[in-house]
């Protein structure tokens, strides 16, 4: 499928988006509060955000190629338990707001950095912020750029590379056309509206994909034909062996079981959604804590309802090209599946269904529905690179009295060379075969680290600075001796006696929690058992969270419940 499978409506309705994403981000820089004026206006929007804004932005800036892409090819590969890091997500989003975001707005931050100065030292947050600027570049801007690139080639192309650089570059510019002038503020506006699209749109692919599957048609008769044809893959709970992917691989070492649930995949979620700057930026721009928290409430509720979007997209590709022993072989697979190198990408699962059953029409709005959740991800992490750089590198290292004229426009600057620098590093990727796995796994490496930083800083007083700079330091050899094992790069029986086989997420927790063992004996034997003297001292009153906030919490439990009890 390419091109020419889209006609003249579909190219009028993407073309239509790109104007109105691009105009209402310009307008809402420019006109809100006359011209952006301080530092506060373009990294953190006024300070004004409404809680509606909040979690549609929060949901648009986690939502990128590397759901839609990434998540749908692990649908594909490994079945609906991938949606565990949709519907953990939402638990996690309740206890963010609960017990993390009263202390950082207590403290007025700009960024996470921040808090790592005013409760360890400066020297600590400087390390950790430019960490966090080269992950941002060369993790998460390169691979959603890639991952997006390779869809529209999918889509638009042949789906053998020819439009990859056009797309990446495509993409950038669109990012950069609304998000360089107008920050924080145009950033999270705009979320709204993209959305909105791309729940819209990824709700027709849905609908439409499982539609196909009923001889008669029918979305509901669809999803029974789904559930009784690939039964194995509606398990949410994985054991050894269950579910193998088309490319051999036992899916238990992506989703290990119960750790899922009581396991490693806390680490992840704690790290990326209560410390991860271009997600926690939106709740520190809220009018004031009761708002933010009904903010991360709205995308919890919105968080449950992903899984329908791009993880059942990628089960109905698995059920039209499988065949019944649920092999992907042969006569059943699509070409469109197969690599040059005879194996199976599983990523293109969703580009698949949107070029063979979107009809004309229609395939315009499912593309700007794809182009909402690439670019508003773009937009939010080029804001919060240029927000870490300006106030933690720029500002006290380079120009200690730089007004808010000079530190917008090295915001801006920033943000303009981090895209450059993404765009030459994303056609390096190549081909990944799970895109959204491997990525979860690598970030995985660092994070079990600055979790247990974060977490000891928070609620241990004893946790001194010089323990958390070791913490951070053994952090990472103490991942890789983890992941040895499990990569087979010791071809030596004796060796690998000491270097288990263990499942990433395993790797994770085990990472976290020696971590933590050497941060507490450190700060215990530094302190000789006595509170530090950047300990945080909590307000009575500080963690009570309004009705709705309760209600809702209350609400979100009982659904994940409900789901895990039902899919187990």
């Amino acid at each position: 499928m390419n091109a020419a499978n889209f006609s003249l409506v579909d190219y009028l309705i993407f073309i239509t988006y790109g104007v109105v994403i691009v105009g209402i981000g310009l307008y809402v820089s420019r006109t809100r509060k006359g011209h952006q004026r301080n530092a506060e206006d373009y990294f953190l929007a006024g300070k004004s955000l409404p809680w509606w804004t909040i979690g549609a932005s929060l949901i648009a800036a986690n939502i990128s190629a590397e759901q839609f892409i990434g998540m749908s090819g692990s649908g594909f590969a490994i079945g609906l338990a991938i949606a565990s890091y949709e519907w953990m997500a939402a638990l996690t989003l309740i206890i963010v707001g609960k017990f993390f975001l009263p202390i950082f707005i207590e403290k007025k931050l700009y960024t996470i950095p921040q808090f790592l100065e005013q409760r360890y030292s400066t020297n600590l947050k400087s390390i950790l912020a430019v960490f966090w600027i080269a992950l941002f570049i060369f993790v998460n801007l390169t691979s959603v750029l890639y991952l997006g690139a390779k869809a529209l080639d999918t889509i638009l192309g042949n789906a053998d590379g020819s439009m990859l650089i056009y797309a990446v570059v495509g993409l950038a510019l669109f990012a950069a056309a609304y998000s360089l002038w107008g920050g924080l503020s145009a950033v999270a506006w705009t979320d709204v509206i993209q959305v909105a699209l791309l729940v819209i749109g990824g709700l027709i692919t849905t609908f439409i994909a499982l539609d196909h599957l009923a001889p008669n048609g029918g979305v509901a008769e669809g999803f029974k034909i789904l559930y009784n044809k690939v039964p194995e893959k509606f398990s949410m709970i994985l054991s050894k062996g269950e579910v193998i992917t088309p490319n051999g691989k036992d899916a238990y070492f992506d989703l290990p079981g119960l750790a899922v649930l009581i396991g490693g995949m806390w680490i992840a979620n704690l790290y990326y959604w209560g410390f991860n700057q271009y997600i926690i930026q939106r709740t520190l721009a809220a009018k004031n804590l009761r708002e933010s928290q009904r903010g991360i409430a709205f995308a919890a509720f919105i968080k449950l309802l992903i899984p329908l979007i791009v993880v059942i997209p990628g089960l109905v590709a698995f059920a039209m090209n499988s065949s019944p022993g649920g092999l992907v072989t042969g006569s059943y697979v699509d070409s469109t599946f197969v690599t040059e190198a005879g194996t199976i990408d599983n990523d293109r699962a969703f580009p698949w269904l949107i070029s063979t059953f979107i009809p004309t029409g229609l395939k315009g709005l499912v593309l700007a529905a794809l182009a909402a959740a690439i670019v508003s991800s773009l937009a939010s992490m080029l804001n919060s690179t240029a927000t870490i750089f300006t106030m933690d590198i720029y500002k006290p290292y380079f120009n200690r009295k730089a007004g808010d004229r000079q530190t917008v426009a090295v915001g801006r600057i920033t943000a303009a060379v981090s895209l450059v620098i993404a765009c030459f590093m994303a056609p390096l990727l190549g081909s990944i075969p799970q895109a959204f796995q491997f990525i979860q796994e690598y970030t995985g490496i660092v994070s079990p680290g600055i979790l247990a930083i974060f977490i000891l800083g928070l609620f241990y007083k004893k946790t001194t600075n010089n323990a958390a700079i070791w913490g951070a330091m053994l952090s990472i050899p103490t991942a890789l001796y983890f992941k040895t094992g499990s990569k087979g790069w010791l071809d030596n029986t004796v060796l690998e006696m000491f270097f288990p086989n263990l499942p990433w997420m395993h790797q994770m927790g085990l990472t976290f929690l020696v971590v933590v063992v050497i941060i507490v004996a450190i700060s215990f034997i530094e302190n000789k058992g006595k509170n530090d003297s950047k300990a945080i001292i909590f307000k009575p009153g500080l963690f009570k969270t309004g009705s709705r906030f309760n209600i809702s919490a209350l609400i979100i439990c009982l659904i994940l419940a409900f789901l895990y009890a039902f899919f187990w």
